[in-house]
């Protein structure tokens, strides 16, 4: 069963956190959810999230400049969508699964820290969902493989940075990759 998901995450060059993931199935389900135990605080003194991702979280008040700094915004903990981590290990694991006798296929785009930030998800290594693969294909790197020019990759009309609505654009870039033919591209 193969699966489209991209995460969005606070790192500062020692940890990685998690703020949301949306996930995108084959069959057709999708799964999206935001870390209500996210560092909100750091999030809010971080220029490039709170321009980028906090517009797209479900928030109960429109973000503003905050006094002394940052951006002030309230996540709404009322919505379906904000959960705790834990939660969310829960259902992704059940989420990621395959039918008997097939195996799950992770990809993501430039998804290196977003593999990073799904497995800690369930804490150290060892503890990493055993139906789960180890390693996360790359959207990127099939790119690279393919000899693409990324001018001609399918742009992200909306949303972009909204992890379901990523997860969903990687779906669509994979499928264009997939049908991918050099002769259809030459001058």
């Amino acid at each position: 069963m193969r699966y489209w998901y991209d995460t969005e995450f606070l790192e500062d060059g020692r940890l990685i956190d998690l703020i949301s993931i949306g996930i995108v199935c084959e069959d057709g389900r999708e799964y999206y959810a935001v870390a209500a135990d996210a560092p909100w605080s750091r999030v809010a003194y971080h220029p490039w999230l709170c321009e980028h991702v906090v517009p797209f979280l479900p928030l109960e008040t429109h973000p503003r400049p905050a006094v002394g700094g940052g951006m002030h915004f309230i996540v709404d903990r009322r919505s379906e969508a904000v959960k705790p981590e834990r939660q969310i290990a829960g259902e992704v694991a059940q989420f990621l699964s395959a039918p008997e006798g097939d195996s799950v296929e992770l990809w993501a785009y430039f998804g290196a820290y977003d593999h990073v930030v799904l497995n800690q998800l369930w804490g150290p290594m060892i503890q990493h969902p055993e139906h789960l693969p180890m390693y996360s294909n790359d959207l990127m790197q099939e790119v690279r493989r393919l000899g693409v020019d990324t001018a001609h990759l399918p742009r992200q009309a909306a949303g972009k940075h909204h992890a379901l609505a990523d997860a969903r654009h990687n779906r669509v870039m994979w499928e264009w990759l997939r049908d991918y033919r050099p002769e259809d591209w030459t001058d």
